[in-house]
């Protein structure tokens, strides 16, 4: 059962939140922040809000201030805001619209209108979301296309490089697709496809592949700062930082193992992996040639290994 959107209060008088919430609990997950400081909070905890209603006159941090401090995060910046105000001049309205919100109400509430104006708003949220999906992502595998890859790469890699932390790369590519395709069918190496790519998602889940390691020197890393993305055809790039070449070698092989033992709808499927950790003054197309190169030794070697380059 899909969960309902999420909805954060904020606002400083708790009869405004019970109006608010009781008008919405039924439609809507709530989550309830008396101040700006505290707003700021749980909008960065899961459930991440669809919306957030925010009061404008508040103790700690008002509402404009808050929606500046919104718009200034990259994580945050997203996130739909409406005013629910007792300023009612034109000048506040014309203000909170300025500062990036979607909508101004004026105190006193209204249930009704409260519910259309939420519902309309969730609902433009949905259909950017489901947009920024079918943007990003590869539609048969479910992983990242090349194209975000690529526009993510570019922030990454200056990321790291202007914050000393090492970045590496891995390139895999399906052993005898082709093959696969001539004896089985196009349906099937479809399926051949997905199969890898659930592989993916399931070791960034678990973070074994892309997520926290136990280990006690850089290798430890977030899976959230990390890409794995289906590049063209069958091959896959993962672009992992802060990950040493070492520890990439190790999670590679790790990899290739485990799609080694898949076997989807009984047909053998082998991976060749290439991977490069990138230097400090490289470009990201020379780190992904580089990690190419070694796929290409990983396929003339025999293939169902991991090259490092």
């Amino acid at each position: 059962m899909k969960e309902k959107p999420v909805v954060l209060i904020a606002d400083d008088a708790a009869q405004n939140i019970q109006t608010l919430a009781q008008c919405l609990k039924d439609d809507y997950r709530i989550k309830v922040a008396t101040g700006g400081e505290r707003c700021l909070e749980l909008a960065q905890t899961d459930p991440v809000p669809d919306l957030i209603l925010l009061d404008v006159d508040m103790p700690d941090l008002d509402g404009y201030e808050v929606i500046k401090r919104l718009r200034e995060s990259q994580a945050l910046a997203a996130i739909p805001v409406m005013f629910v105000t007792a300023m009612d001049n034109d000048i506040d309205e014309e203000k909170g619209l300025e500062l990036g919100a979607v909508d101004y109400l004026t105190k006193p509430i209204r249930p009704g209108i409260v519910k259309a104006r939420v519902k309309t708003q969730i609902l433009l949220k949905v259909q950017t979301d489901q947009l920024k999906q079918l943007a990003m992502c590869d539609q048969l595998t479910g992983l990242y296309n090349r194209h975000f890859l690529l526009e993510s790469a570019r922030q990454k890699v200056a990321f790291c490089k202007r914050h000393r932390q090492p970045l590496s790369v891995m390139i895999l590519d399906i052993d005898y697709f082709k093959q696969i395709n001539d004896d089985h069918g196009h349906a099937m190496g479809d399926q051949v496809l997905q199969a890898i790519g659930v592989a993916i998602q399931e070791r960034c889940r678990k973070e074994d592949l892309l997520g926290r390691s136990s280990q006690p020197d850089n290798e430890a890393f977030d899976s959230s700062d990390n890409i794995a993305a289906r590049y063209g055809g069958e091959e896959f790039v993962i672009l992992m930082s802060p990950c040493h070449q070492e520890a990439a070698q190790r999670k590679a092989e790790q990899l290739r193992a485990a799609i080694e033992l898949l076997q989807p709808n009984g047909i053998k499927t082998t991976v060749s992996v290439g991977v490069a950790q990138m230097a400090a003054e490289e470009s990201f197309e020379a780190l992904v040639s580089r990690a190419d190169m070694a796929l290409y030794e990983a396929k003339e070697q025999g293939r169902n290994q991991v090259v490092v380059k």
